[in-house]
């Protein structure tokens, strides 16, 4: 990270793989050139499925062998790697001094940024592919056991857990008093952040495996019956919903009114948030399951490569081809770009 780069929001607000609470992801001044060079290349030796992140100068990237790797982004080199005993596919999140991850194993690892020690685990009864959300003391996440947890950021100790319907690959969001998370029985919930209760639950068509972004009182999700929904955050009413070409497992990027999702189609879709009109649409790749990101002026996505595409309207503005994915996000800080790829490479670009 450069020394004049903004700095990370609080880890309170974390809730996300996309960054903050805002959830348009990216970090410092966010680049809008194309990466011309690679500064280096780490190898973890396995496929990467889930997005990186960063603090002070440290990347951290998990992969499907079992491990999570922490990288000086000056060096390339490796700080420490820690090992789990299956495959992880979930992204990590920050909590104070804690990088939280998810397991195949059922467990949700607590691990010191600085040395790479374990600081707590806590089980479920299924793999855990959802990215931990910490907020105020409090980590929320989803199993494909069908419930969501609540453990205490500090011990790892259960304050609650809620059965929903169906398996949970949706990373939660997590409100000062509401918890929101999609389900695998098409529904999206709404749940009591200190009780677990279930305030409402509204039916798409589909399993959901999208994330939801909040903006004021209103959801936007997709779901795999092809639309992208708006829901009004108290009640659960759908507000709009806007047919895409295909199902969603994109999960949505928001700024300001603004959202940006991809479609298993290969198209990015920009909606109206209050109105759920199409500002535009246009072709990013053969298919797309990943997030968005939001650049300067631009949208990132990954996809057969990672491109940028106008903000205003939809036009490409450049295309790296490095880093196909799954669910990964270019990290965009200050003048480099990393990229975690689905080979397992990650790279330092600028």
């Amino acid at each position: 990270m450069t020394q004049n780069a903004k700095p990370s929001v609080a880890e309170t607000d974390w809730v996300t793989l996309l960054n903050d609470n805002a959830r348009t992801g990216g970090q410092g001044i966010r680049p809008t050139h194309a990466p011309s060079k690679t500064r280096w290349q780490f190898r973890t030796g396995s496929s990467i499925r889930s997005a990186p992140i960063l603090r002070n100068g440290i990347l951290y990237v998990t992969c499907i062998a079992g491990s999570l790797h922490a990288i000086d982004v000056t060096s390339g080199r490796a700080k420490w790697k820690f090992p789990v005993a299956q495959q992880v596919h979930s992204t990590p999140s920050f909590y104070g001094d804690k990088v939280l991850f998810g397991c195949d194993d059922g467990k949700v690892y607590a691990v010191d940024c600085i040395s790479g020690a374990k600081i707590w685990e806590s089980s479920t009864g299924g793999e855990v592919w959802t990215s931990p959300v910490a907020r105020s003391g409090v980590v929320f996440f989803g199993s494909a056991d069908a419930q969501v947890y609540a453990v205490e950021a500090a011990t790892g100790r259960g304050r609650w857990t809620q059965q929903l319907g169906g398996r949970i690959y949706s990373t939660a969001y997590a409100a000062e008093k509401q918890i929101y998370v999609g389900c695998g029985d098409g529904r999206v919930y709404s749940l009591d952040a200190s009780s677990g209760k279930i305030l409402w639950s509204t039916a798409t068509g589909n399993g959901i495996d999208s994330s939801p972004a909040v903006v004021g009182d209103t959801i936007v999700i997709g779901s795999e019956d092809f639309y992208v929904y708006a829901m009004d955050a108290n009640t659960g009413a759908v507000r709009w919903k806007y047919e895409t070409g295909l199902g969603i497992a994109s999960s949505p990027a928001v700024l300001s009114d603004l959202v940006v999702v991809g479609s298993k189609e290969g198209y990015l879709y920009a909606l109206d948030i209050p109105t759920g009109q199409l500002r535009w649409k246009t072709r990013a790749s053969d298919v797309i399951t990943s997030p968005p990101v939001f650049g300067e002026r631009v949208v990132c996505i990954q996809s057969g490569g990672t491109a940028a595409f106008d903000i205003t309207t939809g036009t490409q503005v450049w295309r790296a081809g490095l880093g196909g994915a799954v669910q990964s996000v270019p990290v965009l800080a200050g003048d480099a770009i990393y990229v975690a790829s689905l080979n397992g490479e990650v790279y330092g670009l600028e």
